[in-house]
């Protein structure tokens, strides 16, 4: 948390440079009318941006709405259940880890990326409760690990787990587990049939086109999927050798 809260400290370090070089910057050249005029257009364009983005947000997470209310969402999440399998060989069939991993696949290929997010945070959650499960130091309690039925049991010589000591640098012994990884580097590849949010940029900017962007988009966005597959795969087998 103290990272975190430095690191957002930076940005705004950052931002307030920029905006303090632009205006000392047209002080100087004599073009602070200018300077003013471009601040008060880009706050107005912001506004703009924000209310066509609620619009594109409401709609496609309405019709998401509607198709997870008539089961769409429900037959795709088990129409991809191998490729999950594939993905994610050691995440038990039935645990809820895999549903919203595969929900939030479906709402990234479908270019959702604000109704992908709780259901990706809720899976990150629920990979966390399975390393404890597993006894993985760092998720579970001290010297117990946490069954699938919410019992204790205690964990081997040498795998206990429990937070691990903080180093010397303050980091945390707790470690992403390879499906952490893979799933994190999904996301990250992201493939999409439909990038709702380039094409909202493109309408509100005055794009002739807006949707001209889907046909390279898609290619992009395999070719990263695919090679993120690919490493996640290759990586995965390196660390269980």
């Amino acid at each position: 948390m103290r990272r975190y809260a430095k690191e957002v400290f930076m940005l705004n370090y950052i931002w307030a440079f920029m905006i303090l070089i632009g205006v000392v910057y047209g002080a100087f050249t004599g073009k602070m009318a200018e300077v003013t005029s471009a601040a008060l257009d880009s706050a107005g364009d912001a506004v703009s941006l924000c209310i066509t983005m609620i619009g594109v947000m409401a709609l496609w997470v309405g019709l998401m709405e509607i198709a997870q209310k008539s089961g769409l969402i429900a037959k795709l999440t088990r129409g991809i259940q191998p490729f999950i399998s594939f993905l994610f060989p050691r995440i038990p069939k039935g645990h809820p880890a895999r549903e919203y991993i595969a929900t939030n696949l479906i709402a990234n290929v479908l270019g959702l990326g604000w109704a992908c997010t709780p259901a990706g945070l809720k899976a990150m959650e629920e990979l966390a409760k399975l390393e404890a499960e597993r006894g993985t130091p760092g998720y579970a309690l001290s010297g117990e690990g946490i069954l699938a039925d919410g019992k204790k049991k205690q964990n081997r010589a040498g795998k206990g787990g429990g937070e691990l000591p903080a180093a010397a640098n303050g980091k945390s012994g707790r470690v992403a587990s390879n499906e952490m990884c893979t799933f994190l580097i999904l996301n990250i590849s992201s493939l999409q049939l439909i990038p709702v949010n380039m094409i909202a940029y493109r309408s509100q900017y005055g794009s002739v086109n807006p949707a001209g962007i889907i046909a390279p988009a898609i290619v992009a966005t395999f070719i990263s999927t695919l090679t993120a597959v690919v490493y996640c795969k290759v990586k995965d087998r390196r660390r269980r050798v």
